[in-house]
Parts: C-alpha cells; sequence; structure tokens
C-alpha cells in the first residue's frame, strides 16, 4: 500500500468543500498515450489505488507501462468503536488521495488501444468514483 514516508503534520484537518470542485493541474495525459480521469469528486484510499494498479498490470500481463498519477498523502483518523465523546482525535487509520473533477488517476502506454482502453475501465471499476478513459490526443 502507499504511505508516506515522512509528514510535516501527522493529523490533518479534514476540510471544507470548495468552490471550485474541478480540478486546475492534473488534466493531461503526461506520459503515456491513454489516461483514466476522474468524472467526479472523492476521496481515494490508498487500497483503492493498489486494486487499481493489480488490475491493470494483471491484465496487461507485463506488456507496456503504467504510470500512477495520485499519492495518497492526506491522514484520516478513526476513533476506535463505542467511544465517548471527548478525549481528543482519533489515531491515523489510513491515507487518502482527494480528487476532484478532470484529474488523471493512472496512465498506459505500449499497448493496443482495446486492450488499454479494457485495461483503463477495468481499474475504474475498483475505485469508488466515475471514470472514463481518455487519448492522449484527445
Amino acid at each position: 500500500m502507499l504511505i508516506p514516508k515522512k509528514v510535516k503534520h501527522r493529523k490533518w484537518h479534514k476540510g471544507r468543500s470548495r468552490k471550485r470542485t474541478v480540478e486546475t493541474r492534473g488534466l493531461t495525459v503526461a506520459y503515456g498515450s491513454y489516461g483514466l480521469q476522474a468524472l467526479e469528486p472523492a476521496w481515494v484510499t490508498s487500497k483503492q489505488i493498489e486494486a487499481g494498479r493489480r488490475t491493470v498490470t494483471n491484465f496487461l500481463k507485463r506488456q507496456g507501462r503504467l504510470w500512477i498519477r495520485v499519492f495518497p498523502d492526506k491522514p484520516v483518523t478513526q476513533r476506535p468503536p463505542e467511544v465517548t465523546m471527548g478525549g481528543g482525535k482519533g489515531a491515523v487509520d489510513h491515507y487518502v488521495f482527494p480528487v476532484r473533477t478532470g484529474r488523471i488517476l493512472f496512465e498506459v502506454d505500449g499497448i493496443p488501444k482495446e486492450v488499454a482502453y479494457e485495461a483503463l475501465t477495468l481499474a475504474g471499476h475498483k475505485l469508488p468514483l466515475k471514470t472514463r478513459v481518455i487519448n492522449a490526443e484527445d
């Protein structure tokens, strides 16, 4: 699973929904020929990113190249069950990447178009948001 080696602050604030729900960075396919683009905002956990990565690599059978364009660096805390209010914030449970609309999540290259579309579609099924496969020429 992907987790940061070192963080500036161990626990973060949750953050509020922003006025801009559309991403301004990471919008184009930069490394490969085909990419998986997010169509809605969500928090993507490190387990979900790993599940998508394993799906693509298993489907490609060691052909082509895969790039993961997101890294989960936002810590999410969780309290134990049945604990009363008060007593502070819970321990860090897992890490997420807050995805906004338009962000490229995965990229592949060196494989035929049909194989790339199928592999990235399968990876999109592992994520908690709607996605689409885009071409580098688009």
